[in-house]
């Protein structure tokens, strides 16, 4: 008999044991509790089971007739272990005439019992109402016999608002001690009173918010540095916080002149000017050679390739000579043509100096000449302009004898305009009558 009873109260020590250490666990866990229930033994219909079947049983109708059972009280403790196990101890005293088992006589006699059980709960106390299923363990005493037996049931609680409950319950124990206990129906019903007002669940302070450094940014540009391209130089936000010095829109990790402003096609850097002329690449059509801004970029142009360039060149299109200013050589001999006094008439001196013109004309029959004429300011301005006509056109017939076509020569009589000479003086005025030569194509 000692074991049973030291066995109910190492349960209930344990039992109290856990329930203090998960209290904060298991908020919703039931707190201590104390109980008053009416109580029924019913040993009569758990004999017809053990002697008949449960059908028989159920035939018979008898299984809920009150009068075949003993009525008692009892007090409990329940506390909860989790939110959904619950440890019962309860004491209880009813007046019963006890079937010990092979022992005669029906006489009624007090009998006390005391158990510990388990309530495994399918809800928690957060709920109205919580069913439950429960095993344990007990002791009972009935005049002089001692016995044990094991309770296996099913429950219910019924949650009121302030923390009582109702409680309902059926078991059957089992005869753990055969020789002085019996199997036996045992059905209860009460009120569950916490004892108490509910502790507040201490709740561990939240740890503090952590420390948030401020983004960095090395550079101080505004551009935190996981943001900016360029950490440790100060930029600007278009291009991911790099610089662009010379503001031509190019970043000057990019830029090959990052202190010029330039463009993009030449990464950053101006439009070039490779022969150094002042005129940039993109405008002169002689980049690599230096020239003038009025022939775009290219130098002065000699388009006869005789070495005298056409600004300098009397001839530009006919090759010559530097000493007779980029004109042939034969342009000297018009100086050596001579006329008559105030007249059209070439004088036969004169000839030998022109055929070197129709020379030089036939060997190079891509020419074209111009004959102009000339006179000193002596006599009337109109004389002299028809004079001067007239010896052009004396040239030309003369060189249009000799072979050379009409249409590659030109005249013109110029009068006393344009005078090479002072016609003051006799030499000065005898250079002023003169004819010149020009050439062309």
């Amino acid at each position: 008999m000692r074991k049973p009873l030291l066995c109910l109260l190492a349960m209930g020590i344990l039992s109290a044991a856990i329930a203090q250490e998960n209290a904060i666990k298991y908020p919703n866990k039931k707190r201590s509790t104390l109980g008053f229930q009416f109580t029924l033994h019913d040993f009569k219909t758990a004999a017809d089971l053990n002697n008949t079947s449960i059908s028989r049983v159920w035939d018979q109708n008898q299984w809920h007739n009150l009068s075949r059972m003993n009525s008692g009280l009892a007090i409990s403790y329940l506390q909860g272990l989790t939110d959904y196990i619950e440890f019962m101890a309860r004491l209880g005293i009813s007046s019963v005439t006890y079937p010990v088992p092979g022992k005669t006589g029906n006489e009624e006699a007090v009998l006390w019992e005391s158990d510990a059980n388990l309530l495994f709960k399918l809800l928690n106390d957060h709920y109205w109402m919580t069913p439950y299923a429960s095993v344990g363990a007990g002791v009972s005493k009935w005049k002089g016999y001692y016995g044990a037996y094991l309770p296996l049931g099913l429950g219910l609680e019924v949650n009121l608002n302030d923390g009582s409950f109702l409680m309902f319950s059926s078991a059957y124990r089992v005869a753990a001690t055969t020789g002085t206990t019996a199997n036996h129906l045992f059905y209860s019903m009460g009120i569950g009173v916490p004892l108490g007002q509910k502790k507040p669940v201490a709740m561990a302070p939240p740890p503090p918010p952590p420390v948030v450094e401020p983004p960095k940014d090395s550079d101080h540009d505004g551009i935190i540095d996981s943001l900016d391209a360029c950490p440790d130089v100060a930029g600007v936000a278009k291009f991911n916080g790099c610089p662009d010095t010379d503001s031509d829109g190019i970043p000057d990790k990019d830029d090959k002149c990052p202190n010029v402003a330039g463009l993009e096609k030449y990464q950053g850097c101006p439009i070039p000017d490779t022969d150094g002329d002042g005129i940039n690449d993109e405008k002169d059509k002689c980049p690599t050679v230096a020239g003038l801004e009025r022939y775009q970029g290219c130098p002065i142009p000699d388009t006869d390739g005789d070495g005298v360039n056409d600004e300098e060149d009397k001839c530009p299109e006919i090759a010559g000579t530097a000493q007779f200013n980029g004109c042939p050589a034969v342009i000297f001999e018009a100086k050596n043509i001579q006329f008559l006094t105030g007249s059209a008439t070439i004088l036969k001196a004169s000839n030998v100096h022109l055929d070197k013109v129709v020379s030089y004309l036939k060997e190079t029959p891509e020419a074209k000449i111009d004959v102009n004429g000339y006179t000193d300011n002596t006599g009337k301005d109109a004389a002299n302009l028809k004079l001067s006509q007239r010896r052009a056109e004396a040239v030309k017939a003369y060189f249009v004898k000799k072979g050379i076509a009409a249409d590659r020569i030109g005249t013109q009589g110029f009068g006393a305009s344009d005078p090479i000479a002072d016609n003051n003086t006799k030499e000065g005025r005898a250079q002023n009558r003169r004819t010149e030569f020009s050439f062309h194509r």
